[in-house]
């Protein structure tokens, strides 16, 4: 069997070759290149086109951001963030380069606290993401006149695509699960609602505890939205126009129009968890409901998306062709969940059709 050829690109000498060695000692993997900073890592990565590479996000020379942005730019290439950079901006470093086209994110341990656990999880991360076809991104973040315009958001009657369906009701709150792929997608949603919505925005992130700290306040500056974490016992009506996202290791419900947290074991190993928070909508607010169901791994979220269609709600499935990964969503296809399934760039307007619909219907 081929083996999947892994490039590593971190500044710490000991910590590579400690890294190198884990996934040398894997049969399926083989290390072919080591980079000691950014610089280095692109000029590997365009020289011997690896599967996969991790990458640190602090290194002398150029920055993983920097290298990120470069190598999905001109030789696009499945990125595993491996950083122990918990400070607020180096958060929001990693999260620039998820959004930028970086797969996933690992904790760096020390080398003292790398332990079997530990190395079975990063063999893991790194062959999920050797076996995923990554597309190019942008070389840059948006400019400046781009960030204004992408903040204004778009018109509420200008935006929507007209797919001939009409609906007599209107919607109170919008539901979104992402998981691998997420901060991209969700991002990309979000700036297609405008300002002012008329309802709150709900969603779940399946990301790494530690790296989940400051997501809001990073996706805050990223949408025309106050984007924030949940609190316990916050009414949705309090939250209209408000992009709400479930607390690090917390399931968020609702229950009598009102947020609920709770510490609940995880669901498809997973705190917070998307069919936690789809359930309980489907059961409190019903046909109120608009869901979506994002790019990730495994099944979490579907059986959610399906209770809310059988409610009464509306509901979208992120389609194949945008999804980094199509796990999730298929898995709401395959249940006959998804009522729609849209390419990531129609969702946002999709949902801002819906949400114009229920207006003028109720007005």
């Amino acid at each position: 069997m081929k083996k999947l050829r892994i490039l590593v690109a971190e500044d710490s000498l000991t910590i590579r070759r400690r890294f190198c060695e884990i996934l040398a000692a894997d049969p399926a993997l083989e290390v072919v290149g080591e980079a000691e900073n950014g610089k280095r890592a692109i000029e590997l990565c365009e020289q011997l086109r690896p599967d996969a590479m991790t990458l640190d996000m602090v290194m002398p020379l150029m920055s993983g951001l920097a290298a990120t942005e470069y190598i999905m730019a001109y030789s696009p290439t499945p990125i595993l963030i491996v950083s122990a950079s918990m400070n607020r901006g180096d958060l929001f470093k990693t999260y620039d380069a998820l959004a930028a086209g970086a797969l996933d994110v690992l904790e760096k341990p020390t080398v003292d606290d790398v332990d079997a656990a530990w190395e079975r999880r990063f063999v893991a991360a790194v062959k999920l993401i050797a076996g995923i076809k990554v597309i190019t991104h942008p070389r840059a973040r948006l400019s400046g006149i781009e960030r204004a315009v992408a903040a204004r958001g778009p018109a509420m009657a200008s935006a929507p695509k007209d797919t001939g369906q009409r609906h007599n009701r209107r919607y109170g709150v919008v539901a979104i699960g992402a998981s691998t792929g997420g901060p991209a997608a969700i991002v990309n949603v979000l700036r297609a609602l405008p300002r002012g919505l008329p309802v709150p925005v709900l969603f779940v992130l399946h990301i790494d505890e530690p790296f989940s700290a400051a997501f809001a306040e990073w996706l805050d500056g990223q949408a025309p939205h106050r984007v924030t974490y949940a609190r316990d016992r916050d009414s949705l009506d309090s939250l209209r126009g408000q992009v709400v996202m479930a607390a690090p290791g917390r399931h968020l419900t609702v229950a009598g129009a009102r947020l609920c947290l709770n510490s609940d074991p995880p669901r498809h190993s997973c705190r917070p968890s998307v069919d936690v928070l789809f359930e309980s909508l489907a059961a409190d607010r019903g046909a109120e409901v608009v869901a979506c169901l994002l790019t990730g791994m495994g099944r979490d979220g579907a059986a959610g998306l399906l209770a809310i269609r059988q409610a009464g709600g509306f509901t979208i499935a992120q389609d194949e062709s945008t999804s980094v990964i199509y796990g999730m969503p298929r898995e709401a296809v395959l249940l006959g969940a998804a009522q729609m399934v849209l390419r990531l760039d129609e969702i946002g307007p999709q949902i801002v059709q819906l949400l114009g619909d229920g207006e003028r219907r109720t007005a």
